[in-house]
């Protein structure tokens, strides 16, 4: 039998042009954002808003640091309400409870977004005014018709952009839908400097007040993209300084990443179409569909099985042949894999449809170290297994 023999948390090299400017940064000794002059970390700020065609940005430590820092900008309190995807990962409702709130969990389609019609009714249910919105694995819902709901209730947005960095919904990026768009740059996602945020927004008093509590004292007009003077006076002094600064050593390794993403893009979904062919063979197996209005970067591959009492032993035949899936239907949280009913620090929440959708629920993480032969010989293998353990 054919087996695979790559791993799958491989990541390529960072780029020779970031070494080299990762080694000036360690030679000069100056890895405070703050002391450099001029600054890897603002010319990265100024870089990727410019990508997305915002009007500023925000480089932090990580991307849950980025999600508790809009949150935090937003006046969100202690014991407030805040909407997220039931289907996400741990730091996603983690960054809310962190400030103290409240995270009240919306349910899950079949395609693995966030169900509208029950956003609608958690919305009046709760009273909650700011929506975390996770685009999860990569599926970007319908913006149009979720920002008309939120508009509608006056619910601001917060995008978790954590797996959809370089990808749009109907021409616009993800990440510039929502009042604050919130990346992550850890090592497994669209750019890798180990850990890492980002954060975008076009609106100048919350900019103001996220470089503010990102922890930038009075030297905020050293920020890339920073508002003028007198937004600060309207927030200097009343923000507290909650540290999460990306220092200049991760900026460094960051910018021409963020340069060849359009790129990287590309890469990806060569290598998830390749495995989308493949998958379509392998029966008991269902693939999402993806809607016209999205361009996604497929950097992970989700499918469904059919009969979840199947899955268990369909991983563990594809992991005997060297190929790794992540099952969100699992009993207990596995690596990075969770689910709503691994979260003990919240209230259990009914959410039939999301159990339902995460039932059968396997992901597969898809390498730029993997070429396209490689994703064939995968789907040979997944197809495979699937007939002996899911037909």
């Amino acid at each position: 039998m054919e087996r695979f023999d790559k791993s799958f948390t491989r990541q390529e090299p960072i780029p020779e042009a970031g070494i080299a400017a990762a080694v000036d940064v360690m030679r000069s000794g100056v890895l405070h954002r703050y002391g450099a002059e001029p600054s890897q970390v603002a010319a990265l700020e100024a870089e990727f808003a410019a990508q997305t065609g915002a009007a500023h940005c925000i480089a932090v430590a990580s991307g849950g640091y980025a999600m508790g820092c809009a949150l935090r900008a937003l006046g969100v309190a202690p014991a407030d309400p805040v909407l997220t995807n039931a289907f996400t990962l741990a730091p996603v409702p983690g960054a809310i409870a962190a400030v103290g709130a409240v995270p009240v969990l919306v349910e899950t389609t079949e395609t693995l977004v966030l169900d509208l019609d029950d956003l609608a009714e958690r919305i009046a249910a709760s009273g909650a005014r700011v929506l975390m919105l996770s685009h999860m694995r990569g599926h970007i819902v319908d913006m149009e018709a979720l920002m008309a709901i939120c508009d509608a209730a006056g619910v601001a947005v917060v995008e978790d952009c954590a797996h959809t960095m370089g990808a749009a919904w109907s021409g616009v990026p993800s990440g510039r839908w929502g009042t604050v768009g919130c990346y992550s740059c850890q090592t497994y996602k669209h750019v890798n400097s180990g850990e890492g945020g980002l954060i975008v927004t076009d609106d100048a008093d919350l900019a103001a007040r996220m470089i503010l509590l990102s922890g930038s004292y009075m030297l905020y007009d050293r920020n890339g993209t920073a508002p003028d003077a007198e937004i600060f006076a309207r927030h200097a002094g009343t923000v507290p300084n909650v540290s999460g600064r990306m220092d200049e050593l991760r900026a460094a390794i960051l910018r021409p990443q963020i340069a060849d993403l359009p790129r990287q893009v590309e890469r990806w979904n060569a290598r998830y179409r390749v495995l989308e062919d493949g998958f379509r063979a392998a029966p008991g197996l269902a693939i999402i569909a993806r809607p016209q209005a999205e361009a996604y970067v497929g950097s992970s591959i989700q499918a469904v099985a059919g009969d979840p009492a199947r899955v268990p032993s369909f991983v563990a035949g594809c992991a005997a042949r060297g190929v790794e899936w992540k099952w969100f239907g699992a009993e207990r949280a596995v690596g990075f894999t969770s689910a709503h009913r691994h979260w003990g620090y919240l209230a259990p929440q009914r959410l039939p449809r999301t159990d339902a959708a995460l039932a059968g629920l396997l992901d597969m993480r898809v390498p730029l170290t993997f070429d396209l032969d490689d994703c064939a010989l995968i789907g040979r293998i997944v197809a495979d297994e699937a007939a002996r353990h899911l037909a």
